[in-house]
């Protein structure tokens, strides 16, 4: 798998020489943490057909069996402060909506602020993580994608069945996941270029694909208090501006976000 990905690599992308895959692996996130704590480089792409214990946003797991998904990490070392990052996981979907279109001709939507969709399923999450230098900035910033590829319903859970969906379940057809995950790691790689320089456009481009943006959305916060609006815009940072039922402004930066009609929330 390791060649066929690499030769479905674009000749210009340098992070060819720094992909490692697995067959098995806990988790590809963890994995590039213990990596880029011992100084692994700059661009060290990690793949995996198969996780055992995949991670999510806010401690949930991701359902990461072989042979179906692409499971992939990226080390990334940006000289910034960690404030200059606040949009690492918007870059990183956009990145992604990017990959999806080159391989399989289709753009999925984002649901603020981590989740690819398209229509009212689920087909990747992104998970970021970022490691600080004893002098307060960032040592290293970790991308992970888990992306759904050849899927049948009956392959997921029973929990999540009518919320996962699979870029087969979308397109009908059979899903090349060397070709996808080639096209992740060259989107990646062309989203590092601009990461830093590039921010306006990044989060343009992420107001677009933002399926969230005009929609009723309910905001849970960390204590479990809930509040009820309509989800405006996307702020420089990619926090999500939400005008409350009272009437007032509020930037949400963490939490849960539901939108009425999607993942069961009604």
């Amino acid at each position: 798998m390791k060649d066929l990905i690499i030769k479905n690599m674009k000749e210009s992308c340098p992070w060819q020489d720094s992909l490692l895959w697995f067959e098995t692996i806990d988790s590809t996130n963890t994995r590039a943490k213990e990596l880029a704590s011992r100084g692994a480089p700059h661009g060290t792409v990690l793949i995996a057909d198969h996780q055992t214990g995949g991670r999510g946003r806010r401690g949930r797991s991701f359902h990461s069996p072989a042979g179906t998904g692409i499971y992939l990490s990226v080390i990334l070392r940006p000289h910034c402060a960690a404030t200059e990052l606040m949009h690492l996981t918007c870059a990183a979907a956009v990145a992604m909506c990017d990959a999806v279109e080159t391989a399989c001709g289709i753009r999925p939507g984002i649901k603020w602020t981590n989740d690819l969709v398209c229509g009212s399923r689920k087909l990747a999450g992104i998970l970021t993580e970022l490691g600080l230098a004893p002098g307060g900035g960032v040592d290293y910033a970790i991308i992970g994608i888990g992306l759904n590829c050849c899927q049948r319903e009956s392959d997921f859970p029973e929990e999540i069945r009518g919320i996962a969906g699979s870029l087969h379940s979308v397109l009908g057809t059979e899903i090349d996941r060397s070709g996808v995950a080639a096209a992740m790691t060259d989107a990646l790689w062309r989203m590092d270029q601009t990461l830093l320089t590039g921010r306006d456009a990044l989060i343009a481009q992420y107001r677009k694909d933002c399926i969230t943006l005009g929609r009723p959305v309910s905001i849970v916060t960390a204590d479990g208090s809930v509040r009820h609006g309509i989800a405006r815009d996307i702020d420089e940072a990619g926090a999500l501006i939400v005008r409350l039922d009272n009437g007032s402004l509020e930037t949400v930066n963490s939490g849960e976000v539901s939108i009425r009609g999607m993942y069961g929330y009604v």
